[in-house]
């Protein structure tokens, strides 16, 4: 990992409220799109656009580089949020917090898919992602969606990083906040994720546990609108060059954040996390969650995604096995 990385470590969460995903320098070249427009929708069309989106040859001269972007989303659609509370297996009728990040997705896509971002979005690897609630949302009205890309300059292998961090507005207030860190082109070891870690280190207590079938990443596309071909699968994973499909990363962590919000009984207001290893569709799952807020995936004795999370204030922060 690049050393401006920070380490996933037990903390207090007045410390892990800072995200995981590092400031980059100040840019050297900032585009910002004044306009307010409506947010972009998912699905399959946008995936084609991904894919069909090429990068630039030469961007050496163009980094560091800023975009900035502001969509708007009419409303919270209460029946997506039941669909996505169903599917990942969240309890009661609050807003998730990792369903905000499906409409932050869409505003990433939108901003990514713009012109002036040099890079071909295919192929970018989602390093780490940190979403911290701040306020419940007013459902009925609109939220605003402001996003900044921050595109650092090359590393000395070549590896080019990007972070994006989007506010998610009402009554010019964050409701959610959400920072993302992308590896947009790969050094010449092939950086990206994490190195494979085993789980021998791990002593927080296993809390669940689940099985990846092999429609999973369908249903998962369903809820989110991100039909990426890997997840799908065997044939589409394998036409770029997956040997199988793999789940969706956020998937990972909208499943761990229910499963914590079910063991500790009380709300996930901040879900930090790394994404350390591909989970390959017919995996099974175990998740370990720490009395000191920490958390991981694993399969396979090999560590997928670590990271930290908050439960609202007031709620029992002990760990209850399963």
């Amino acid at each position: 990992m690049p050393a401006a990385g920070v380490p996933i470590r037990p903390r207090a969460w007045h410390d892990a409220h800072r995200p995981i995903v590092p400031l980059l320098p100040v840019p050297t070249h900032a585009m910002t799109d004044h306009r307010i427009l409506p947010l972009p929708a998912p699905g399959p069309a946008t995936v084609v656009r991904i894919l069909a989106k090429r990068g630039r040859a030469d961007v050496a001269g163009m980094l560091p580089m800023e975009l900035r972007s502001s969509y708007l989303l009419d409303r919270i659609d209460a029946a997506a949020v039941d669909r996505y509370r169903a599917a990942l297996g969240f309890a009661g009728d609050a807003v998730p917090l990792t369903w905000w990040y499906l409409p932050v997705q869409r505003a990433h896509m939108g901003t990514l898919l713009r012109d002036a971002f040099p890079f071909r979005l295919a192929g970018m690897i989602h390093a780490e992602n940190t979403l911290t609630e701040h306020r419940a949302a007013d459902r009925a009205r609109p939220v605003r969606l402001d996003t900044v890309i921050r595109i650092a300059a090359p590393a000395p292998n070549g590896a080019v990083y990007c972070a994006l961090e989007t506010r998610c507005l009402q009554d010019g207030e964050p409701v959610v906040t959400c920072a993302s860190r992308y590896l947009a082109r790969r050094g010449a070891r092939r950086e990206g994720r994490l190195p494979a870690k085993d789980t021998a280190a791990i002593d927080a207590p296993q809390v669940a546990a689940w099985h990846l079938d092999a429609a999973a990443g369908r249903r998962y596309a369903a809820v989110s609108g991100d039909w990426n071909p890997i997840h799908l699968w065997g044939w589409s994973a394998r036409l770029f060059g997956l040997p199988a499909p793999i789940i969706h990363g956020m998937q990972t962590v909208g499943r761990a954040c229910a499963a914590i919000e079910s063991v500790r009984g009380a709300h996930v207001t901040a879900i930090g996390c790394r994404f350390r290893a591909p989970l390959a569709l017919g995996s099974d799952v175990v998740l370990h969650a720490g009395a000191d807020g920490s958390f991981a995936a694993c399969s396979g004795g090999r560590l997928a995604v670590e990271g930290n999370f908050a439960v609202a204030a007031g709620a029992d922060q002990s760990a209850r096995p399963r």
